[in-house]
């Protein structure tokens, strides 16, 4: 099923009557789990200077003659196997969660909907808003914490539209929020749900990696090390610290010790180090220190997709049992739990 042709809203507000506009951006996904599509993704996801930051050549050589053409077909059996009838579940959360944004916020506010990376695109949602003729435009990128290859893509893409515009209007880019309350509280509530039905002994919070080179890059302050005890103005957008901090913020929601819970990250490509500990490595040890039950987390994705049903659900889930675990349990992730949708709209007022 083809999701390209899905509303960005639904909008009931007029755009006549619109003075702000809102473009909530996701990262994106194929228009269908088809070879092709997913090919056609995966190239213009990995062919971003940001995502991987090496010398052009030698990653359009990469992309398109090893990573696209080998990894599409593999990834496009996990895609299917994530796929429903209303299509992928990045883009219907996404779809249904500016709806209901929509409808929380003043009637001046117009909401869209866009994906860095295929469709809808940042550059039709941007054109939609200048259409409306909006006299402010506020960016809101759907990842919690600040990262070059996420927001830092988002902002960079936005800029390039915007500064080809004859009438710029006010522009605010939202950066990150890795502790907002409401979203905290979300997963918190999330969990707290299973928690009424089963005990854990172990939780584990999971985040998307990046190369390590990424984070020395955007700071001489990063040590990849204990620098990210505590979020302070001189790592205050590093991802890692971000991560921790979003950690210490769910753990004190779940009234948890710091040795009840371990921070990691997924998803490594290359050869190159990635930030550690690595997840796949914290899975096994943990079931080789005799932790039984795992209560699992993905806090850098706002709705559930290929990253965190798939890959934390599942895989880790057959990791932790084949090392000796007996149970690991995904909490779900915000979605459109109506406390996130609340979040959102509070962070679009406060910008």
């Amino acid at each position: 099923m083809h999701t390209s042709s899905v509303s960005a809203s639904s909008s009931p507000v007029s755009v006549s009557s619109a003075k702000v506009g809102v473009l909530l951006v996701n990262l994106g996904t194929p228009n269908s789990p088809s070879v092709a599509d997913v090919r056609k993704y995966l190239r213009e996801f990995l062919l971003d200077g940001r995502v991987i930051d090496i010398n052009p050549v030698a990653r359009f050589l990469l992309v398109n003659g090893i990573i696209a053409p080998f990894r599409a077909p593999k990834s496009a059996k996990e895609y299917r196997k994530l796929w429903t009838e209303k299509g992928s579940p990045l883009m219907f959360y996404g779809v249904e969660l500016a709806e209901k944004l929509q409808a929380l916020l003043p009637k001046e506010y117009l909401v869209r909907l866009a994906m860095r990376y295929q469709r809808p695109s940042i550059q039709e949602g941007l054109d939609f808003l200048q259409k409306a003729q909006v006299e402010r435009i506020i960016v809101f990128p759907l990842f919690p914490q600040y990262a070059s290859a996420t927001t830092g893509s988002v902002h960079q893409r936005v800029m390039e539209i915007v500064s080809k515009w004859q009438l710029i209007p006010q522009m605010t880019l939202v950066d990150s929020y890795p502790t907002h309350p409401k979203m905290i509280q979300t997963f918190v509530q999330n969990a707290q749900k299973l928690l009424a039905q089963e005990q854990y002994e172990h939780f584990v919070f999971s985040y998307h990696g990046l190369p390590e080179r990424q984070l020395r890059k955007a700071s001489s302050y990063c040590r990849l090390g204990n620098c990210c005890d505590s979020l302070c103005a001189e790592n205050r957008l590093c991802y890692r610290a971000q991560c921790f901090e979003t950690s210490r913020a769910l753990a004190q929601g779940l009234g948890l010790e710091s040795h009840q819970y371990s921070v990691c990250f997924q998803s490594r490509l290359g050869k190159d180090p990635w930030i550690q500990p690595y997840t796949e490595d914290v899975v096994i040890d943990l079931a080789k220190r005799g932790i039984k039950r795992v209560l699992a987390f993905s806090p850098a994705f706002v709705a559930d997709c290929l990253e965190t049903t798939l890959e934390v659900g599942e895989t880790y889930k057959e990791n932790f049992e084949e090392a000796g675990g007996e149970h690991w349990q995904l909490v779900e992730s915000l979605n459109t739990e109506a406390l996130w949708v609340e979040a959102v709209r509070d962070m679009i007022l406060e910008a």
